[in-house]
């Protein structure tokens, strides 16, 4: 079992910035790929970034990208998602996940998930 905890999140103007970090814990050497998801208000979720833990290959959404770095500090089993230049359909719930051997913006190929963390962005 791997357990992922989400912290960072908040309310932020449009147009600012946030940083949010995943502390991976558990099994993480079974961990291939971790990514960042989204679930705005009424709406489905989505997936926002995820990279490779082994090589660092990354994968954005069209919705962030240009604004999203995803990165890692694989010695600490953290992982990060600063996305600059928010808009107000940022807006969501980011739930931290965690997959063995694939990688990309698909939630169904995930099997390890945090609780999420709100964010909010007002104009």
């Amino acid at each position: 079992q791997v357990q992922l905890v989400e912290s960072g999140g908040g309310s932020v103007q449009a147009g600012g910035s946030l940083r949010l970090s995943c502390v991976a814990s558990g099994y993480t050497s079974d961990v291939g790929c971790m990514g960042w998801f989204r679930r705005p208000p009424g709406k489905g979720r989505e997936g926002v970034a995820a990279i490779w833990r082994l090589g660092g290959t990354t994968y954005y959404s069209d919705s962030v990208a240009g604004r999203a770095t995803i990165s890692q500090e694989n010695s600490e089993n953290t992982l990060y998602l600063q996305i600059d230049n928010l808009k107000r359909e940022d807006t969501a719930m980011y739930y931290c996940a965690a997959t063995g051997l694939t990688c990309g913006l698909v939630g169904s190929e995930y099997a390890y998930w945090g609780q999420g963390t709100q964010v909010t962005v007002s104009s």
